[in-house]
């Protein structure tokens, strides 16, 4: 090789060098999170005792109760006519943020997040074997210094109006920017 074709070579490692260190890795980052499956209860934000989780939050913890805070993507109720809803932020007059979309697929063949009618500010009626994609309020991610939805899809398992409570089978994917909704580490 001649020293003219080993100098622009060189010269060519280096300026590519600096334009990522200079520009920053903008691809997806590995997930840090593995995507897992849970089995869930919460109880009717109305008539049931305050102590009784009534909110999901898609990330950690995924239950709480709505009497010590308001950082949780949807609550569960019930109607006056025991009609079941998953209440979004925007449904609480909490601003606009969380979204839920109701999906015709079994839970196990959504494995992306599929694109959809995201409702925002209406309850969003449930029964048993109703499969919904929910998308979180809008996080900050530090990785990428943007901000970025989680998502979960979850599975109505059994409703319970005597006892006021849902029963959810749910996959949480708590990476930014990664829309994979398979069990495990997500690679996209």
């Amino acid at each position: 090789m001649s020293r003219g074709l080993t100098g622009a070579w060189l010269a060519s490692l280096v300026f590519g060098l600096l334009t990522v260190l200079a520009c920053g890795y903008t691809g997806l980052q590995p997930g840090l999170n593995t995507n897992t499956v849970d089995t869930v209860s919460l109880y009717a934000l109305d008539g049931t005792a305050l102590d009784l989780p009534s909110a999901f939050r898609i990330a950690s913890p995924h239950v709480l109760r709505t009497d010590q805070g308001s950082d949780f993507d949807f609550v569960f109720n019930l109607t006056p006519g025991d009609t079941a809803v998953l209440l979004p932020t925007g449904a609480l007059h909490l601003g606009i943020g969380s979204g839920i979309d109701t999906v015709h697929a079994s839970f196990d063949a959504i494995t992306v997040v599929p694109g959809g009618n995201y409702i925002d500010s209406l309850p969003v009626k449930v029964d048993s074997g109703t499969v919904a994609v929910v998308h979180s309020r809008a996080t900050s991610c530090p990785v990428t210094a943007s901000y970025s939805f989680l998502y979960a899809k979850l599975q109505v398992m059994k409703i319970d109006t005597v006892a006021r409570r849902i029963d959810l089978i749910v996959l949480t994917n708590q990476n930014c920017g990664y829309r994979s909704l398979e069990p495990g580490n997500p690679t996209r």
